[in-house]
């Protein structure tokens, strides 16, 4: 199972962000049963328990509101899949087959 969570700290002193996720990133650099990666845009979740991801989205934003942010906007999207188990590796490479030699 895969999720992109993207937090948005509302109402600091800067329209800088990066200490605020990295402060988030952090609390589930040591959760069992969860793979991360951090991107310009959001962190991609990997995990085979949806519970896991909804815990690990939690540390995240109790870190930021712990900060004194008193207002986080979150967007979460999770892609369940039971046929079979993929990577987040797998699923970019399956992209790249596809794309057209740039020119």
């Amino acid at each position: 199972m895969h999720a992109e969570i993207s937090v948005y700290p509302i109402g600091t002193n800067t329209t800088s962000v990066s200490f605020y996720i990295a402060r988030g990133i952090e609390t589930i650099q040591d959760l069992d049963g969860i793979r991360y990666e951090v991107t310009p845009m959001g962190t991609m979740l990997e995990s085979d328990n949806v519970d896991k991801i909804f815990d690990a989205s939690k540390k995240i934003l109790e870190a930021i509101h712990n900060l004194g942010v008193q207002r986080v906007g979150v967007v979460l999207k999770i892609d369940s899949r039971k046929d079979k188990d993929v990577k987040l590796e797998e699923k970019l490479e399956s992209l790249k087959k596809y794309l057209k030699p740039k020119s």
